[in-house]
């Protein structure tokens, strides 16, 4: 990509972007071509990363190992449900992973969690996320059994209005009130500590290395 095209992307992209300076756009931009590879724009091909790159980034950049939950990320940042992500979703996706307001992060996690997308989170699909992330070790009873109580306190904790579901209202009052709720149902944002790196690793400011 010429200078003055990356010039233009940059500051496209920064004008609707909150969490990130214009340098920040920019190494991301760079990142995204790092990783798509060189590709040769031309007319109706999609540029951007397929479900199998990105995931590949939330395992081995983010730690995430949750097939399901990454495969809800993926949709999460794939906003037109075109199978890719683009440059610009690449950006803004990350804005809110990395530096959302808890605003951002509530609506980006209901999203994640809300699997059928009819923007209630039900019983059925708290149990298959808590199922996929709490399994780990065999046990002698019916782990079934164990996960539909953890579900039945949750709704306990979570659904104010008694429907037996929680909207993102319920969501929302609910996280307002205890900020672990956040990812209730797993892990689908960054921990402190990968974040710090992936931000250290991509941030850097070229100016730093132009003695070596």
């Amino acid at each position: 990509m010429n200078r003055k095209k990356l010039q233009k992307l940059t500051d496209s992209l920064n004008k609707n972007c909150k969490h990130f300076s214009k340098f920040e756009v920019k190494c991301l931009i760079n990142l995204f071509y790092n990783l798509v590879g060189e590709v040769t724009e031309r007319q109706g091909v999609i540029i951007g990363l397929d479900r199998n790159a990105f995931r590949n980034i939330l395992h081995m950049t983010f730690g995430m190992t949750d097939d399901m939950i990454m495969d809800r990320v993926f949709r999460g940042f794939d906003k037109d449900n075109d199978g890719c992500i683009s440059i610009t979703e690449w950006v803004y996706g990350l804005s809110v992973f990395l530096r959302g307001t808890l605003e951002e992060k509530m609506k980006y996690c209901f999203e994640v969690f809300d699997l059928n997308g009819d923007s209630f989170i039900s019983k059925e699909e708290m149990f298959h996320m808590l199922k996929n992330s709490l399994l780990k070790q065999p046990s002698e009873e019916d782990p079934d059994e164990g996960i539909k109580d953890l579900v039945e306190i949750t709704l306990k904790k979570m659904d104010h209005d008694h429907d037996g579901k929680l909207s993102f209202a319920d969501y929302e009052q609910a996280v307002r009130e205890e900020t672990l709720l956040l990812e209730a149902f797993g892990p689908c944002l960054p921990d402190p500590k990968s974040q710090k790196e992936f931000e250290a690793q991509v941030f850097k400011d070229p100016n730093e290395f132009s003695e070596v």
